[in-house]
C-alpha cells in the first residue's frame, strides 16, 4: 500500500511493498518545497515555466530526505511515446541537473545498478513503479493516455524479461497517485484507440452520451499488467486523484497545464 511519510515539511507517499525488499520506491506531493505560484511548492519538473534554480532546490530537498544526492538521479524526456531504455552507471546524473540531457525519446527507464536513482515526472498521467525483488531490476514507466495505449507498462516488464530475466509473477508494480476515471473525459478520437486496442474496453470506458467519454488510465494499466501474468495481489494501486485533491497534487488538466510536477522515485539501495 501506499503510506504517507513526513519530513520536515515535506509530505510524499512510499510503497511499503517495495520498500520490503531493499528497494526504496516513493511518489511526492506538492508540499515541502521553494517554487511559488502556479508551481507551489514541491515543482520537481525542468521543462515547467517554474525557474530552474527552485526546482533545483526542490530536487535537492526530496533527495536529501531519501538520503539520496539530487546529482545522481536519472530522468527521461518523456514524450508519451512507448520507448525504453537501460539505465547503467554511465548514465548517472543524466536529466539531474538540466533538461537537455535528460534521455531522449524515451518514457520507461529500468535499471539492475545499486545506488542510481531513477526518477520521473508527473501531473495527472499514470505512474508506474516496478519492481524485481528476485532479479533486483526496477523501473518507472510514464503512462499518459497514448503511453497506456501503447502498452508502456507491459512492455517494460517485458523488456525486464529479455534483459534479466523477470518472471512477470515476482514482479511488484504501484500504480500511483494519477487522474481519476470520475475527472477525466476525453473525445471519440481517443476512446477508438483503446476500444482498438482493448478486448476489456468496456471496463475502462464509460459513455456520457454526445461523443464524451470517462476513462480509467489505472483501470487499463491494471488489467493490461494482469494479461501478462502480474499477479493482482502484487499490483498496488493508489485510489487519489491529482485532479481532485488540489492541497496534494499538481493537475495539469485542472490548471490547463500551468503547474508543476510532482515525481515517481525509485532505487536500489547500496546496502
Amino acid at each position: 500500500m501506499f503510506t504517507w511519510k513526513e519530513k520536515d515539511d515535506l509530505k510524499y507517499l512510499k510503497v511499503d511493498e517495495i520498500d520490503q525488499n531493499g528497494i526504496k520506491a516513493i511518489f511526492t506531493s506538492r508540499l515541502g518545497g521553494i517554487s511559488g505560484g502556479n508551481y507551489a511548492s514541491l515543482n520537481l519538473g525542468l521543462h515547467t515555466k517554474d525557474s530552474s534554480s527552485n526546482v533545483l532546490r526542490n530536487r535537492k530537498k526530496i533527495a536529501n530526505a531519501l538520503q539520496l544526492s539530487a546529482k545522481d538521479f536519472v530522468a527521461a524526456e518523456q514524450v508519451h511515446g512507448n520507448n525504453i531504455y537501460i539505465v547503467t552507471e554511465e548514465d548517472r546524473g543524466k536529466g539531474a541537473l538540466e533538461l537537455e540531457n535528460s534521455i531522449a525519446n524515451v518514457d520507461s527507464l529500468i535499471t539492475a545498478t545499486r545506488g542510481i536513482p531513477l526518477i520521473s515526472f508527473y501531473a495527472d498521467c499514470v505512474p508506474l513503479l516496478i519492481s524485481d525483488p528476485v532479479k533486483r531490476v526496477v523501473a518507472l514507466a510514464h503512462a499518459g493516455w497514448k503511453g497506456t495505449v501503447l502498452a508502456i507498462g507491459v512492455k517494460t516488464v517485458m523488456k525486464m524479461g529479455q534483459i534479466f530475466g523477470t518472471n512477470p509473477a515476482d514482479c511488484i508494480v504501484a500504480i500511483g497517485p494519477s487522474i481519476s476515471k470520475a475527472n477525466y473525459e476525453v473525445d471519440e478520437p481517443v476512446v477508438k484507440h483503446f476500444r482498438k486496442k482493448f478486448s476489456f474496453y468496456n471496463e475502462i470506458i464509460e459513455d456520457r452520451g454526445n461523443g464524451h467519454y470517462n476513462l480509467d488510465l489505472k483501470k487499463a494499466n491494471l488489467l493490461s499488467l494482469k494479461k501478462i501474468g502480474l499477479l493482482e495481489r502484487n499490483i498496488i494501486v493508489s485510489k487519489l486523484c491529482t485532479y481532485d485533491c488540489n492541497e496534494l497534487f499538481y493537475s495539469y488538466r485542472r490548471k490547463r497545464g500551468k503547474t508543476g510536477r510532482m515525481a515517481s522515485i525509485i532505487v536500489i539501495n547500496n546496502s
